[in-house]
């Protein structure tokens, strides 16, 4: 089943690719290799994601916004590239936690983006990643995650 297939079984749609908000680029491409820019989650049903995991978020929610945030990624290799079937596999993820104060689970947070490429990619989705815990992210958002991708 391909990419495309999968995110329909899933019953997920994408939201609009993400537009820089500031003096970069959301996505690069150098031989068969994207680099995305940090990306942050995806606002729905007009909730936005602001506030720390482990004080306003629970790990779990953490997790929903790390998912969404995975969402925003694939828009952005989807607006680049034609199709997320071009995804050859998932290299490697980079996960930025907005926690509180002793909070030490941002593996389990940015698994929420993990497990969705997993389900959209099979092993293909399967990657290296870092997830890091921080004081401050821009706009107080939870998460932001960045995501190195080969595409055939």
């Amino acid at each position: 089943m391909s990419a495309e297939e999968r995110l329909q079984e899933l019953g997920l749609e994408l939201p609009e690719p993400a537009r820089p908000l500031g003096s970069y680029v959301t996505i690069v491409r150098t031989g068969n290799l994207l680099f995305t820019a940090g990306h942050l989650p995806a606002a729905v049903n007009g909730k936005s994601w602001q506030g720390k995991v482990g004080a306003e978020y629970s790990i779990e929610e953490g997790a929903e916004a790390a998912r969404l945030t995975g969402l925003n990624i694939l828009a952005t290799v989807k607006d680049a590239v034609g199709s997320l079937d071009q995804v050859a596999r998932v290299v490697k993820l980079t996960g930025f936690v907005n926690s509180a104060s002793g909070f030490s689970q941002q593996p389990a947070v940015i698994n929420g983006c993990s497990d969705l490429f997993g389900e959209v990619f099979g092993d293909a989705g399967r990657h290296a990643r870092s997830a890091v815990g921080v004081s401050e992210l821009p706009l107080d958002t939870p998460v932001e995650i960045e995501a190195i991708i080969e595409v055939r």
